[in-house]
């Protein structure tokens, strides 16, 4: 059973499916139910022995601030009604491993009630925390875990905790001060990375129309909520663009981004007929390969994506309401990986420059990342439900 409540954008629900496909892939007679709160579940599609089970959703705008996203529910009475869903899940599902995302007591406790039934009711059950490499800031995720009992939360319900991310970059248990006996659950996995699954790069090339000698560059915001500045300045930075440069951009708003911001957008992109603006796909790996440079913000699995692929980037990150994206964005530009624009920095023309320097640069990184996050989460998990420890799996 795999929670993900994802109150905001598409990370962690794309992150968690990559989990459940690849598992199913890796193990017989496995089945999975994951439980979530993402409004786009619909969107994706899912494969046999996977199915879901939808909570009324959240958000929390980039305020911070939790509320009832579609329902006119208040939130205390919302987070019960959540907390029912996954307890009777868990209840009638009774699952082998619970795997959760990021919060030990999912969002507002929402799970303490069916840690107390599995220990309680289902005590062989394991317990698995997964965790991204980046949370938020040292001092602001110290304070938070504090506050919320989740040193404790670890302690006492968690057999193990996942991290997908590589020490070197930023190590979890250091940075965020574990006390030595949850310090000791913790496994560093590596970076997720997928394969393409859609269209390739030659066939979305062909699709898109192409040419050998133009450049193609993908602009994605992630789930779009609050994609407008980023894209509206590549926009308007490409009157900045050489005029002996061939360049053909795709626009990728994001489901969550408003529908007014969409339209401004799209009469942004009239005048250029080399750019193509959509709302959605659920192929962004094969555009991802297509494109020559990204533009992007700093979200975990856009990022660890395109640099699976070795594509040249420019991200400016979210820096509100966490410092995640921004951490990252800086850890990797140390390495060499990527170039960062601060989002208070950003300019149309100092965008566009960014974006040509990126496609001409093909200097080596300085830090090789490790990508086999998918097949060392398989080995970890699988370990729970055997006896004798497996193999440790081939690197990639």
């Amino acid at each position: 059973m795999v929670y993900s409540h994802d109150a905001f954008g598409l990370g962690n629900l794309r992150r968690m499916l990559a989990i459940c496909e690849y598992l199913l892939k890796d193990q017989t007679h496995l089945s999975i139910l994951l439980v979530s709160g993402s409004p786009m579940l619909h969107a994706f599609r899912l494969p046999k022995g996977l199915d879901y089970i939808k909570l009324p959703c959240l958000n929390r705008g980039q305020s911070g601030t939790l509320f009832a996203k579609y329902l006119g529910t208040e939130l205390e009475e919302t987070i019960k009604w959540r907390s029912h869903l996954i307890h009777s899940a868990a209840l009638h599902f009774k699952p082998d491993v619970l795997l959760v995302d990021k919060k030990p007591y999912g969002i507002q406790q929402e799970l303490l009630s069916t840690l107390e039934y599995l220990e309680a009711h289902l005590p062989a059950t394991k317990k698995v925390l997964l965790l991204r490499d980046i949370l938020d800031s040292p001092a602001k995720t110290i304070q938070d875990w504090t506050q919320q009992g989740y040193y404790q939360a670890i302690q006492t319900w968690y057999d193990q905790i996942l991290v997908v991310g590589m020490a070197e970059l930023f190590d979890v248990a250091q940075e965020y001060q574990f006390p030595l006996p949850i310090a000791k659950k913790v496994r560093y996995c590596g970076y997720i990375r997928k394969s393409v699954q859609g269209l390739n790069r030659m066939e979305l090339r062909w699709f898109l129309r192409i040419q050998p000698s133009e450049k193609l560059v993908l602009v994605t915001p992630g789930g779009g909520e609050d994609g407008f500045p980023l894209v509206s300045a590549y926009l308007e930075g490409l009157k900045h663009l050489p005029s002996q440069m061939k360049l053909r951009s795709v626009i990728l708003c994001g489901p969550e981004m408003p529908l007014s911001h969409q339209q401004e957008l799209q009469n942004k992109a009239l005048p250029y007929p080399g750019v193509e603006v959509q709302v959605f796909t659920d192929n962004l790996l094969g555009y991802l390969d297509a494109a020559d440079a990204v533009v992007s913000m700093g979200g975990y699995n856009t990022l660890t994506e395109i640099l699976a692929l070795q594509k040249r980037t420019v991200v400016v990150p979210r820096i509100t309401p966490s410092q995640e994206q921004l951490i990252r964005a800086e850890r990797f530009m140390r390495h060499g990986l990527i170039q960062t624009i601060h989002p208070d920095h950003l300019q149309p023309k100092t965008l566009m420059q960014a974006v040509m320097t990126q496609l001409a640069d093909r200097a080596t990184p300085a830090l090789e990342l490790d990508f086999n996050g998918l097949p060392n989460i398989a080995h970890h998990l699988s370990n729970l439900f055997f006896r004798h420890p497996l193999r440790e799996p081939a690197l990639a």
